[in-house]
C-alpha cells in the first residue's frame, strides 16, 4: 500500500523527525525561521520546506512581525494525535500497575532472603 503524502494529514506530517524537532522548538513559543535554522543546524530552505508541510496540515501557524515571519504551534490541529495516543493510556496504566506489583513482590522476596 502506498504511503499517503506528507501533506495529507497531521500524522504523516509529524512522522518525519525534523518536523517533530520543529514542533518541539515551537512548543516553547513563537520562533522565526532564522531561530529554527540556528537551533536545528540545517539549511534555511529545508526548515522552510518542513514549515510549509506543517502549515499545510495546520500544525503550525504563522504571522508577520515586521520583516520576520513568526511560527507557532496550533495545538488544535495536533488533537487527533493526542486523541489517538490517549486510547492507549488505560493499557499503559494497567501494565505499569502490573509492573509495580511484580517489583513489590521482588522486593519482598529479596527482603525475606536477607533475614
Amino acid at each position: 500500500m502506498a504511503r499517503a503524502a506528507t501533506t495529507a494529514d497531521v500524522f504523516n506530517a509529524v512522522a518525519e523527525r525534523r518536523r517533530r524537532d520543529i514542533l518541539d522548538l515551537l512548543a516553547a513559543g513563537e520562533r522565526a525561521v532564522g531561530d529554527l535554522v540556528e537551533e536545528l543546524g540545517v539549511a534555511q530552505p529545508l526548515v522552510s520546506k518542513h514549515l510549509r508541510v506543517l502549515r499545510d496540515v495546520g500544525a503550525v501557524e504563522a504571522r508577520d512581525d515586521g520583516r520576520q515571519r513568526l511560527y507557532r504551534v496550533n495545538g488544535h490541529a495536533l488533537k487527533p494525535i493526542h486523541d489517538w495516543v490517549a486510547g492507549f493510556r488505560e493499557t499503559w496504566e494497567e501494565r505499569f500497575e502490573a509492573l509495580d506489583d511484580v517489583l513489590e513482590d521482588l522486593k519482598r522476596q529479596e527482603g525475606d532472603g536477607a533475614r
